[in-house]
């Protein structure tokens, strides 16, 4: 299932912008402290680093990513989920702008 809606959470108003405006997002923070953000990709191939563990949630759109050691592609669409090890890195590709939530463990 898709995770259409958020409620009761903290927003950052101010948006985190990485390469160039091709991937925007906004800090959220639960009451219990957790913290997540949502965000969209525009078109582009990128490389992001992990810090902690992340699991990326689509809620829109298409994308194909690549974790580090990997050899082959994997498209994730909207209502899918990929994890991403802590300490780590992967690359993303979209053609069109990808939606998603980033739950970080």
């Amino acid at each position: 299932m898709t995770t259409a809606k958020i409620d009761n959470v903290t927003v950052t108003t101010q948006a985190s912008v990485y390469f160039d405006g091709k991937c925007v997002s906004h800090g959220i923070t639960f009451a219990d402290g957790t913290k997540k953000s949502v965000g969209v990709i525009l078109p582009a191939t990128l490389t992001f680093n992990t810090g902690a563990p992340e699991i990326m949630e689509g809620v829109g759109g298409e994308c194909e990513y690549l974790l580090t050691g990997a050899t082959e592609w994997v498209k994730s669409g909207a209502g899918e989920k990929f994890s991403v090890p802590g300490n780590s890195s992967f690359q993303i590709r979209v053609a069109a702008p990808y939606h998603y939530i980033c739950h970080f463990g």
